[in-house]
């Protein structure tokens, strides 16, 4: 039976997740429906332990490293792309937009979900709350929010400009 929550995907549809880390989301969404799924990642590391990752999980996933500012695949290839919570990271936001765009199919969808760089402090203290840490580790967390991330985090309008 087909997930709900996959409903903006074909079925038997072609993924693609920019850096993935260690392939959590890729995992959980094999397990969902028969995608066909493929992910990139700058990182040699991550691209290894996330095969490690999927194979221990009895998954076939495709994935590989490269660079999301200069993609391997043809035009128009992907039914679904998505980025979660590193777009702030990529040395070329701009050029990587454009290359989820030229990798997917017309009329699918491409997703970026990150930080925004105004985000409430009431969102960001649910959201440090909801990991259960210890009281340490919920302050190591909050700081780096607070010092580091919130910093390199797009605002709404600069993910706008950027998509223009």
């Amino acid at each position: 039976m087909r997930s709900a929550n996959c409903e903006k995907i074909p079925a038997n549809g072609t993924v693609l997740e920019l850096a993935p880390g260690p392939g959590y989301f890729c995992i959980e969404l094999a397990k969902l429906d028969s995608f066909q799924i493929t992910a990139l990642d700058i990182s040699k590391s991550f691209v290894e332990i996330a095969r490690k990752n999927a194979a221990a999980s009895g998954l076939k996933i495709d994935f590989q490293e490269g660079n999301a500012s200069a993609m391997p695949f043809a035009d128009n290839t992907f039914d679904f792309t998505f980025r979660q919570a590193a777009f702030k990271n990529f040395s070329e936001p701009v050029k990587a937009i454009s290359e989820m765009y030229r990798v997917l199919r017309p009329g699918r969808l491409s997703v970026i979900a990150d930080l925004r760089r105004d985000a409430p402090d009431e969102e960001i203290d649910r959201e440090v709350t909801g990991m259960r840490l210890g009281p340490v580790n919920h302050f190591l967390v909050r700081w780096t929010f607070d010092k580091m991330l919130l910093k390199s985090a797009y605002s709404v309008a600069d993910m706008e400009s950027m998509i223009a």
